[in-house]
């Protein structure tokens, strides 16, 4: 058995939500490290980021599912314990996960919504690369236990799993991002043990939560430097415009420095410069594989 080589995805999360991220998207599959998109299928400019993915053959897209702090698919009388009366999702994610746990009724509408998204995707007639979801909601046991029964009726081939290094939560003394990345841990392992156990594959490590909306050249150049063996995924938020405009909740992000930096030609040489193969999922598990014979 050889050792595991390193495999880079590049992803960025909330495709749809805005043009301004589906443009930026495009520009940095086209010309700069992005290999991968996660759709959000519900979202305002879904169509849009539909469009631009048919037309952009090496990217390689995922399913976003929301099922807190964004718009569902259904209608609103179908899911009333999950969306209000405009069909938005809250985003009071431990309370609904309580919910989860004690309500066969919300389980039945968390269901249905699952499988209206997965459908979605579907019907765009993208290839499935993979899927996650937003805020990492599945770390959650009933909910990833759903994904993976409906997610293999429509050929979900991996699974995100948010297992950030730690290093990389506490660099610079940041000490309470490293908090909230050490308590994830069990609940990492559990996730990864349950998917082994399905058989679904997944990544070894990923970065982005840390540093969520602040991923600039700067800290894309130390995890390049630092990225371990393994499948690797780095995840962020470009857009052309940045903070509010894309999103309320996202006033902090700093949406346009992250596409200057997929786009940074520093970026590009460390990456060729590091010899790291990248793609999406569906490139990386053959290498898995050939490593394990």
């Amino acid at each position: 058995m050889q050792a595991m080589q390193k495999f880079l995805i590049v992803t960025a999360d909330d495709f749809g939500l805005h043009e301004a991220v589906n443009e930026a998207v495009e520009q940095a599959s086209r010309a700069g490290i992005l290999t991968a998109a996660s759709l959000m299928v519900g979202a305002p400019a879904a169509a849009d980021a539909i469009r631009r993915a048919r037309e952009l053959p090496r990217l390689r897209v995922g399913l976003h599912l929301v099922l807190a702090d964004g718009r569902a698919m259904l209608a609103p009388e179908l899911i009333p314990d999950l969306a209000d009366q405009s069909g938005r999702m809250n985003s009071r994610m431990f309370v609904n996960g309580v919910r989860f746990f004690a309500s066969a009724a919300v389980r039945r509408q968390l269901e249905a919504e699952i499988r209206a998204q997965f459908s979605a995707f579907a019907r765009t007639g993208l290839a499935l690369d993979h899927v996650n979801v937003h805020k990492h909601f599945h770390l959650h046991p009933t909910l990833l236990q759903m994904l993976l029964r409906i997610g293999r009726e429509y050929g979900v081939s991996a699974v995100r799993v948010p297992d950030e290094p730690l290093w990389f939560a506490a660099r610079g003394g940041r000490w309470i991002p490293w908090m909230g990345a050490a308590l994830l841990a069990p609940w990492n392992a559990l996730m990864k043990r349950r998917l082994r156990a399905a058989g679904m594959p997944h990544n070894d490590s990923v970065f982005g939560i840390a540093a969520s909306g602040a991923m600039d050249e700067k800290t894309l150049l130390a995890i390049l430097a630092r990225l371990p063996p393994g499948i690797t995924e780095i995840y962020l938020h470009p857009a052309t415009v940045s903070g509010s405009a894309i999103a309320a909740s996202m006033s902090g992000y700093r949406h346009a420095d992250e596409l200057a930096a997929l786009l940074s030609p520093r970026v590009r040489a460390a990456a060729a410069a590091a010899g790291i193969s990248h793609g999406g999922y569906v490139d990386a598990l053959p290498a898995r594989e050939a490593a394990r014979e």
